[in-house]
């Protein structure tokens, strides 16, 4: 299997920090990078460069690129944080997505199941 960038969720949770653990160590398996997606709820986005700050500390010597996105929007009520997380794999082209499952904040366990059903690339539930 050849994996350039793995995709992760993360909202600044403890199990989003796990999930990126996880994401790293497939990343140095396949000689491959992070990408961390910052799942933004409208009414909070003050932690995004506490989010940066972290996942760089995890991910040690692994390259690692970062992005946001805000889950949900009041222009488009159909719009779902899950559909966030699959547009972004496809920009960043990622070869597989680790996220975040048991017990994740309310946004990004929705984003979890709709991820896990719809994505075209390998995906590991943490």
């Amino acid at each position: 299997m050849d994996v350039e960038t793995v995709l992760v969720p993360v909202d600044g949770s403890p199990l989003s920090s796990r999930a990126v653990e996880v994401a790293v160590a497939v990343a140095e398996r396949y000689d491959g990078g992070v990408h961390a997606l910052y799942i933004l709820d409208r009414d909070d986005e003050s932690h995004t460069e506490e989010m940066m700050v972290a996942t760089e500390m995890l991910t040690g010597d692994v390259p690692v690129r970062h992005s946001s996105a805000y889950g949900f929007t009041t222009s488009a009520l159909t719009h779902h944080p899950g559909s966030v997380v699959l547009d972004a794999s496809e920009d960043v082209g990622a070869d597989f997505i680790v996220i975040p499952r048991e017990q994740p904040s309310e946004l990004l366990g929705k984003a979890a199941g709709y991820v896990l059903q719809y994505a075209k690339q390998p995906v590991l539930s943490v």
